[in-house]
């Protein structure tokens, strides 16, 4: 009998054909059980708040329950280093933010890789911060605040809500672009260090401006200069550091689905769509938004533009703490 030889390169072809056509299949039927939202901090923050509010959008969209699980600690590492470790099937997900990306060259001893470990599925929502500083210090703008701080080196206090926050490594990008000295007091959490802004224990913070806003409205703060390149709608009276003599200053903070490695590509488009899908067209959701002073993320937010952007936030921050000498063990 004759033996039939087959081509390996169609052999390839076909078992390549196979591949796709379930991993189309497997998307198609996506979800057909509850998904988990996991987020690395505990309730009541503004990572807990955007996964609640995308929870119950994608929930509606996709027609099973997304469920939210707080797991927190290590500022967020330990949550995202659970979702690292789970099967990579799009069932598991981590709702993170910009110390997603800080943490990576903050950490001495992570166990794993953001940029390599976690597949960036899409952006939720962009918050702009501020620095504010206590009502009954002598400054008015962001020029008496250098100057003071320049006088009093090492004495002005900067708080943050903790270690690897957008507003810690916002402290140290503006100890770096002045040349001051300014000392940075983590708390555990924005209440924390709020509480103590307004007590006077503490100087200074530059932390989201959504929830400062009303404490500077009634003049229980001053708020110097919001950190974005551009001056935020719902706060339009207040400046910019760029234009405030801080030059190359843009800083917000940023949160965001992510997949564990290796989930499916047709299950991570299927969830951005979805996601992008609620944002433009959710009125309840894009209501809450503005309740929040959440702003809507940048387009075209599709995977790879996350991707990309994840990765040069994780050199930037990087560079920002090797610069600034900051590491946690």
């Amino acid at each position: 009998m004759k033996k039939t030889t087959l081509n390996p390169a169609l052999l390839a072809a076909v078992a390549a054909a196979c591949l796709s056509a379930t991993a189309g299949a497997q998307a198609q039927a996506y979800p057909n059980k509850p998904v988990r939202l996991v987020v690395g901090y505990a309730p009541g923050g503004s990572t807990d708040l955007s996964a609640r509010m995308i929870a119950d959008a994608l929930g509606k969209e996709l027609g099973r329950p997304f469920v939210v699980e707080n797991r927190p600690g290590a500022n967020s590492n330990i949550g995202a280093e659970s979702v690292v470790r789970a099967a990579p099937d799009g069932y598991t997900l981590f709702v993170g933010s910009i110390s997603t990306a800080i943490n990576q060259g903050l950490y001495t001893k992570l166990s794993f890789d953001a940029g390599r470990d976690l597949v960036p599925v899409a952006q939720l929502n962009v918050v702009p911060n501020i620095l504010a500083v206590n009502a009954k210090l002598p400054v008015s703008n962001v020029a008496d605040y250098v100057a003071y701080a320049r006088k009093n080196p090492g004495k002005l206090s900067c708080a943050s809500p903790g270690n690897g926050s957008s507003a810690h490594l916002g402290c140290e990008l503006f100890k770096l672009r002045t040349g001051t000295d300014i000392l940075h007091v983590p708390y555990r959490g924005s209440g924390p260090a709020v509480g103590d802004l307004l007590g006077g224990q503490v100087d200074s913070m530059m932390d989201n401006l959504p929830p400062l806003l009303p404490q500077i409205r009634s003049g229980k703060l001053k708020g110097l200069a919001v950190t974005t390149a551009q001056r935020v709608a719902f706060a339009a009276d207040i400046p910019t550091l760029q234009e405030s003599g801080i030059a190359d200053f843009d800083v917000a903070a940023w949160f965001a689905v992510f997949a564990p490695a290796g989930t499916p590509e047709q299950v991570v488009k299927r969830l951005n769509q979805a996601i992008n899908h609620q944002l433009a067209t959710n009125a309840d959701l894009k209501g809450k938004y503005e309740t929040n002073g959440f702003l809507m993320p940048p387009a075209p937010n599709s995977p790879a533009s996350f991707k990309a952007f994840m990765h040069a936030e994780i050199q930037r921050w990087g560079e920002v703490a090797r610069a600034a000498k900051v590491t946690i063990d």
